[in-house]
């Protein structure tokens, strides 16, 4: 077994806190807006220029004019605000957003992050990840372990381009949890995933890391 998409969120919504300003990457990231705690206040911010993001739009509520930066629809809320790209990424490049939860491609044991392009592959653009990892003071990424092919996406080295060096401070995959030390520290397995043993996930793992699980 393993976790879900929806699993993997709601374990990234743990890191929340109350009366953060926080940014949702493309893909699983995007799940956690519609798990943050009953009663915690979390303002979600998007690179193309909206702080204070709503949850998902039922069918019916639908307003095309409404879309984060992965150009999929949003709600907003009585206190969301719009501003241009540039004064979005003056608030990341600033420090001022608290925590972002970006997807990945791979991520490298002293935290590497490669998760904007595949060469040979189109891509649409650069996009905001290389600012947010550069800029926010705490980088969550949350991906499948492995890819369709089997091969490891948790490794020694990245072998896609950076998105960033020494970034990651925890990743969270369909396997398990492990803390990043940016300053050289390696990788910690902290959680695994129910019904996932060591010996599946140390199977299915290149990079290195010690095992540190938390008692229940």
């Amino acid at each position: 077994m393993a976790w879900s998409r929806e699993q993997m969120a709601a374990r990234a919504a743990r890191e929340l806190q109350d009366g953060f300003y926080v940014n949702l990457g493309i893909g699983i990231p995007t799940l956690v807006a519609n798990m943050i705690p009953a009663g915690m206040t979390v303002t979600l911010q998007s690179e193309n220029g909206m702080l204070g993001m709503g949850p998902f739009p039922y069918e019916g509520e639908v307003d095309a004019d409404l879309i984060n930066a992965g150009k999929q629809t949003i709600t907003e809320l009585p206190q969301t605000s719009y501003f241009s790209s540039a004064d979005s990424f003056g608030m990341i490049r600033g420090g001022h957003i608290n925590l972002s939860i970006l997807g990945g491609m791979q991520v490298a044991e002293n935290g590497d992050l490669a998760n904007w392009m595949v060469p040979g592959k189109m891509i649409k653009g650069m996009g905001g990840a290389m600012d947010l990892v550069a800029g926010v003071k705490r980088v969550v990424v949350v991906m499948e372990h492995s890819e369709k092919s089997g091969d490891p996406k948790f490794k020694h080295e990245c072998s896609l381009p950076l998105t960033g060096k020494g970034v990651v401070d925890l990743l969270i995959t369909d396997l398990g949890v492990f803390e990043i030390d940016r300053k050289g520290g390696g990788a910690r397995l902290t959680e695994l995933a129910q019904g996932v043993s060591l010996e599946e996930l140390r199977a299915r793992t290149e990079a290195n890391f010690v095992v540190a699980l938390e008692k229940a």
